[in-house]
């Protein structure tokens, strides 16, 4: 019989799932559409888009480890397991750092030769940093393979005991170093934009409260919305890049209750971000309605 434990965090994690994969879902097929339509997609869209694909991969794996938790299916293989999460999470993450790049560039105003340079830029260089993100982690999987290939059963002849377990020590040490430090750069890159926009939304925030008092500019409200929007992005993304470095030291023991705990934080930020995005962005929150209000009438 299940553990109380497990059958609650299930319970979330479908709910979570659920609601993950429709709202990614959602923004793939608004801009599917729209391209279908026009012929072409905006920058933005085409960013969205990678993003909510991403997100969605990412949510599977996720459920599907809550499913080999409960014994459900059959958990993959150690070298699989690892270089499917690298692949997902870290195309993730560097999808959502552009987005931030790109929403520091075109709302931030700041009076530096490379800011204006990347603000006049930022939509054509999009593709170019989607394709280089793709690539970029594509070819550190393939370099990480080659240090997560068990070793082999004969490796016995000819080397002691002791000599297997270095090497199996060493190839840990390197999973989890190249693993590791795969996520800073990006992390890195995010923060500087957030701060930046941050700091550009508190200045442009003081100059709207200096002036006279019982004015009312609708700029102000849209400035706090952003920087609220902006800061619930920077804490599930740095949450969701603590628990993937914490798993990737191996400090949660499988089944656990903080494995499950852990698992939940995962999906909280894909999922719960994309909603964010959704009612953020008009065209989607448009789109959901109908979506929503077309259901509501075939019943």
């Amino acid at each position: 019989m299940l553990e109380s434990h497990l059958i609650i965090c299930f319970l979330f994690a479908v709910i979570q799932f659920l609601i993950g994969v429709f709202a990614n879902s959602i923004i793939v097929v608004v801009n599917g559409i729209g391209l279908i339509k026009q012929r072409k997609m905006a920058p933005l869209d085409l960013l969205l888009s990678c993003l909510a694909v991403s997100r969605i991969c990412l949510q599977l794996l996720i459920f599907y480890t809550h499913l080999g938790v409960l014994s459900l299916v059959e958990f993959l293989t150690f070298s699989e397991s690892f270089t499917i999460s690298f692949l997902t999470s870290e195309s993730e993450l560097w999808f959502a750092t552009w987005l931030g790049v790109f929403y520091c560039a075109k709302i931030a105003n700041v009076s530096h030769p490379l800011f204006f340079w990347l603000k006049m830029r930022i939509s054509k260089l999009v593709p170019w940093l989607i394709l280089g993100s793709l690539l970029y982690v594509s070819t550190a999987c393939v370099f990480h393979s080659k240090y997560i290939q068990p070793i082999p059963q004969n490796l016995s002849v000819g080397f002691s005991s002791k000599n297997i377990m270095t090497q199996i020590k060493v190839k840990f040490a390197l999973q989890y170093f190249f693993f590791v430090m795969g996520f800073p750069v990006p992390l890195l890159i995010f923060l500087v934009a957030v701060l930046l926009l941050v700091f550009s939304l508190g200045r442009h925030a003081q100059q709207m409260r200096n002036m006279a008092a019982g004015s009312r500019d609708p700029r102000r409200s849209a400035d706090v919305h952003a920087m609220l929007s902006i800061l619930s992005f920077l804490i599930l993304y740095f949450s969701h890049y603590t628990m993937e470095g914490l798993f990737s030291s191996q400090k949660f023991q499988l089944g656990s209750f903080s494995f499950l705990f852990g698992i939940l934080v995962l999906g909280t930020y894909p999922s719960v971000h994309s909603v964010i995005l959704i009612l953020g962005n008009p065209k989607l929150k448009q789109n959901v309605k109908k979506f929503l209000l077309h259901n509501k009438c075939c019943q």
